[in-house]
Parts: structure tokens; C-alpha cells; sequence
């Protein structure tokens, strides 16, 4: 290797693990919040580095065990330093899962429930522009407030977006790119924009309409790390009429 291409390769090896490093000191947990004073942080809950924009933490609350992706926007209340008053304007419940680039705008308040996965770059808001005056600039109309409300164990698929006074049910699924207003019921499917419902569980008959493909079998309980490695490293069977998945040994000659 020439002196010139080994040197580009330590300088980026050094450059990576610098980055490496820096993303872990960068990272806000319970113990290491960093600059930020968050109402609340649930044991087990991590930001990555690095952050969005984040303000209003007074008024924000995480629970236990959730995954903020890098470049997820919290944001309570219209801009940075203002005195909200009594109560939360965002709260995550316990497992909740928030993709890359994701952002949470909230006046009002935005609750979501315990093990929400919400995709990357969703946008989820509490606070609308108005146009009520034909007369001036959108942007300076003073705008509208609804609280959010996404139901526990609901996912929200990538670039969705969920519109103030949203009400999701339990184990509601957004489609990627769907515009969500009003109230969803539980275990409902919704795409387009606006959202509408194209998928409802009904308790005596199933999916309607019925799903396209059969339930994936979950792992067994009680299966460790190192069993499942283990059926990694076994070959897989011959089918019929295949042969045998490797050739036969060679018979030893004398």
C-alpha cells in the first residue's frame, strides 16, 4: 500500500472512532442530561447525537425506556424561554420510538402512549397556521391549538403527519406519508391525505379486509442470544428432490 493510501486510512479510522466517541459523550440520559432539564427521564431512555432542536423541556416528559433517534425535534411551545404554565406539553409514554428526524411541535398538549413506534421524519403537531383575515400574510394570523393524542402500541410509518386535535386509538397503524386529522379508532389502518381508514379489526371476523400475508411466528419464549447463533451456523436442509445441501465427502483413498 502507497504511504499517501495508508495514511487516508488511519486518518479515517481515527476520524470515525473520534465520532463514535463523540456520539456517545453527546448522547442525553437520565444520568447524563446534558444541557437540557426535561420534566422527567425514564430509566433506560436515550437521545442521540446529535439532537435537534429542543427546547421547553420543563414541559416535556419521557419515559422509561425510549429511543430518540438523532436529529428529532422537541419543541414545547412557539419558541425557546417562554413560561407555559401548569402541566406537560409533550409526554412519552414507557417504549416509545422516535425516528430519525422526526419532529414534535406542541402549544397544546401532545401525549403519546407507552411502546408508539413513530418512523423517520414524521412531523406531529399541536398548533396550526390560520387564514381567517383574506388580508394578511398567513404567517403572521395568530395560529390554532388542539391536543394530540396517539394511542399505545400505534405505529406510525415514515413521513407521516398528524394534525392538531388528532385523537389515534390503540394499535392504530399510519401509513407512510399520511395526513392525520380527527379521531381514528383502535386497531384501524389509515393512508392518504387526509388519512382515511383502510384497514379495521373487527372482533368476529378478523382483518377486514383480510390480511395479504400469514402472521410472522415470533421466536419462542425463553430463546437466548447464543442459541439463536447457534441456528445461524446450521445449514439448512435439502429440500425434496435437491440432494443433499453440501456434496458428499470424497471417499479416502489408500
Amino acid at each position: 500500500m502507497r504511504p499517501r493510501a495508508a495514511l487516508a486510512r488511519l486518518a479515517s479510522r481515527a476520524f470515525h472512532a473520534a465520532w463514535r466517541g463523540l456520539q456517545g459523550a453527546g448522547a442525553v440520559t437520565a444520568d447524563r442530561p446534558g444541557p437540557h432539564a426535561f420534566r422527567r427521564i425514564g430509566p433506560g431512555t436515550r437521545l442521540a447525537f446529535p439532537q435537534g432542536t429542543v427546547f421547553g423541556t420543563p414541559w416535556i416528559e419521557l419515559g422509561a425506556h425510549c429511543v430518540i433517534a438523532r436529529d428529532v425535534t422537541l419543541a414545547a411551545g412557539m419558541l425557546p424561554d417562554l413560561d407555559l404554565g401548569e402541566g406537560s406539553r409533550i409526554v412519552l409514554g414507557n417504549g416509545v420510538v422516535l425516528g430519525r428526524g422526526t419532529h414534535l411541535v406542541a402549544d397544546a398538549p401532545i401525549t403519546i402512549g407507552d411502546d408508539v413506534h413513530v418512523g423517520p421524519h414524521c412531523y406531529l403537531t399541536s398548533t396550526n397556521h390560520s387564514y381567517d383575515d383574506p388580508h394578511r400574510p398567513v404567517g403572521r394570523q395568530w395560529p390554532r391549538s388542539a391536543p394530540v393524542t396517539v394511542g399505545e402500541g400505534s405505529w406510525l410509518g415514515t413521513a407521516a403527519v398528524v394534525l392538531p386535535g388528532a385523537r389515534l386509538g390503540r394499535n392504530v397503524v399510519v401509513a407512510a406519508g399520511s395526513v392525520v386529522r380527527g379521531e381514528v379508532p383502535d386497531h384501524a389502518v389509515v393512508a392518504g391525505a387526509p388519512a382515511r381508514i383502510v384497514r379495521r379489526w373487527d372482533p368476529d371476523h378478523g382483518w377486514r379486509p383480510p390480511l395479504r400475508t400469514p402472521a410472522p411466528e415470533p421466536l419462542p419464549e425463553g430463546i437466548t442470544a447464543e442459541q439463536l447463533r447457534r441456528l445461524r451456523a446450521v445449514p439448512e436442509p435439502a429440500r425434496p428432490g435437491e440432494g443433499s445441501a453440501r456434496p458428499p465427502a470424497p471417499a479416502p483413498t489408500e
